[in-house]
């Protein structure tokens, strides 16, 4: 980084008499009134200054971070090789300790068991739907598949916290679910609109609710969506000038926000839909969801082993 560095001169033999005192003040006060910065440019530098200041700092924790972590790691060798010797040894638990997951990792790892007991919920819904359980019941197995989706938009917005995008662009999962993706998980309205009609028989006035939703949602995608493109304008604008960059940091924390509000939507969705239908009629609901994101996973399953094999290329 390059700074300008002024120099003054000074020589005792110069002497500046041939110029009247009120003219010296003049060519001082034109030097001040050229050289002086303009207050948001001076706000500027400084923001810029506490980012790099802050940057350093990040980088001399994580520094003293992966030293520490060879420490830990030269101590846990030395104690597996003292396990490995008395036969208890179990390397998954090493492997844990030695090597601890980053949020984004432990979020994939959630998801993952998140959705061997989505299937399995699933499933439990339609065995009780099968044998025409009583209500009660029934409602027992609706109330805890809502939980787990809203046990779901919890995970993601601890994950959101250390990598928003990660989450918002759906990198934890494959290419063919990332197609169906809208800020990070599926857009209400299109889940609504495609779903629905499974529920039927329906009366007129559930009918009239569902549709008065989905146009709710509509408006409400709207209105994101064009959150996202007026960030994503300002995020652009400001990493135009490399002084900005403080700014576009800032822009950039505004993507956790919209993923928050992209999921409040959908838990409303669901607890919205639970309260136009039956109790009956909302497990058949999360049934068909169920059915849904399943159906979405074989696609990926026989997208990503069709083009493995190379016909995809036929």
């Amino acid at each position: 980084m390059t700074s300008k560095i002024a120099f003054s001169i000074h020589h005792p033999e110069m002497e500046f008499d041939s110029k009247p005192d009120n003219q010296l003040n003049g060519v001082s006060h034109n030097m001040d009134k050229h050289t002086a910065r303009p207050e948001k440019v001076l706000r500027r530098l400084a923001l810029n200054r506490e980012a790099a200041r802050k940057c350093r700092l990040r980088k001399k924790a994580h520094v003293q971070e992966l030293e520490n972590s060879k420490k830990r790691l030269i101590q846990l060798e030395r104690e597996l090789d003292e396990a490995q010797q008395q036969g208890f040894a179990s390397l998954e638990v090493y492997q844990m300790i030695a090597y601890p997951v980053s949020n984004v990792a432990k979020f994939e790892m959630e998801y993952g068991r998140w959705l061997e007991e989505q299937n399995k919920r699933t499933s439990d819904l339609r065995n009780a739907l099968f044998l025409e359980i009583g209500d009660e019941g029934l409602g027992v197995l609706v109330k805890n598949s809502m939980n787990h989706y809203f046990d779901l938009f919890s995970m993601k917005a601890s994950a959101a916290k250390t990598d928003a995008l990660y989450i918002m662009l759906g990198m934890w999962r494959t290419s063919v679910e990332r197609f169906f993706f809208w800020i990070g998980g599926f857009r209400p309205s299109l889940i609504l609109k495609v779903l629905s009609p499974y529920l039927e028989p329906l009366l007129e006035e559930q009918r009239f609710d569902i549709f008065c939703l989905r146009q709710s949602c509509y408006q409400a995608e709207d209105a994101l969506s064009k959150g996202m493109e007026k960030l994503h304008q300002m995020i652009t604008e400001s990493i135009s000038s490399a002084r900005e960059i403080s700014a576009a940091m800032e822009n950039m924390e505004g993507l956790v926000r919209v993923l928050s509000q992209a999921d409040h939507l959908r838990q409303e969705t669901l607890q919205q839909v639970s309260r136009i239908l039956t109790t009956r009629q909302t497990a058949k609901w999360l049934l068909v969801l169920g059915d849904y994101i399943q159906s979405i996973q074989c696609l990926s399953l026989l997208w990503s082993t069709t083009h493995v094999n190379g016909y995809g290329n036929a």
